[in-house]
């Protein structure tokens, strides 16, 4: 896999918002919309240049004997950040996953919504990210698609204070991110990149094949500080999706 860059690496712990230096403005609507992230500034130009690009419509995708994902998350400090994209959780002692071998630490989750990822073509209204990373700096994704249907109460106390204000901050007590996973961990495995600029290529994405509930609610609370913060999918340009058999 592709080695993902150290200044693409911090814009992602950041939810592609915030690097260390300042950053062109880029968004999701007029002229800063995605499709003229790549203008914007020549480390962008992947935006626009890379042949494996996230998000993507996951569709006829191939059985395949993909390893289980392992979850080794539990309960740590966190704190909810809004970075001017996204709302987006730090986490920085909370567990992280092992797939085939290799251990990803849990780093932050964030919202999009829609969801960016599609499943045969359909969106759910929101989409959660939970990033990892490993020992060398590779990036892992594991996407959870959020529908709409009850209070999801491992959600309540983040979205009942959401950060109102880009730079708001708000300490959350002790957070297990194992409460906001489905059941079944079944998913879909492709290779692509990060979804906000730069839109560097190489992170392993784990798609999980069963949602979450959230209430209407908790999914307007997001909608009133962001109402469309998805990148639109983009050409598979011959890359294979494999599907967990469970």
């Amino acid at each position: 896999m592709k080695r993902i860059l150290p200044g693409a690496l911090a814009v992602l712990l950041a939810s592609g918002a915030m690097a260390a230096g300042p950053q062109p403005h880029w968004g999701y609507q007029g002229e800063h919309a995605p499709e003229h992230w790549a203008e914007m500034d020549p480390g962008f130009e992947t935006c626009a240049l890379g042949q494996m690009q996230s998000p993507i419509d996951i569709h006829d995708a191939h059985l395949a004997d993909l390893p289980k994902i392992g979850f080794d998350y539990h309960a740590g400090p966190a704190e909810a950040v809004n970075n001017g994209h996204t709302i987006m959780v730090n986490l920085p002692d909370s567990g992280g996953i092992d797939i085939g071998g290799t251990h990803y630490a849990l780093v932050q989750f964030h919202f999009h919504t829609p969801s960016e990822e599609k499943i045969d073509g359909e969106a759910y209204p929101m989409e959660a990210h939970f990033v990892h990373k490993d020992a060398e700096g590779h990036l892992a994704v594991v996407a959870v698609m959020l529908k709409e249907g009850s209070e999801n109460a491992a959600l309540e106390e983040i979205f009942d204070t959401l950060p109102a204000a880009e730079g708001d901050k708000h300490a959350l007590g002790a957070l297990d991110p194992a409460a906001l996973l489905p059941t079944q961990r079944g998913y879909y495995a492709y290779t692509g990149s990060l979804t906000t600029p730069p839109c560097s290529e190489g992170v392993r994405w784990q798609v999980l094949k069963q949602p979450i509930e959230v209430s209407e609610s908790q999914i307007e609370a997001l909608r009133e500080l962001y109402p469309a913060n998805a990148r639109p999918v983009q050409p598979l340009n011959g890359r294979e999706v494999q599907e967990s058999r469970s």
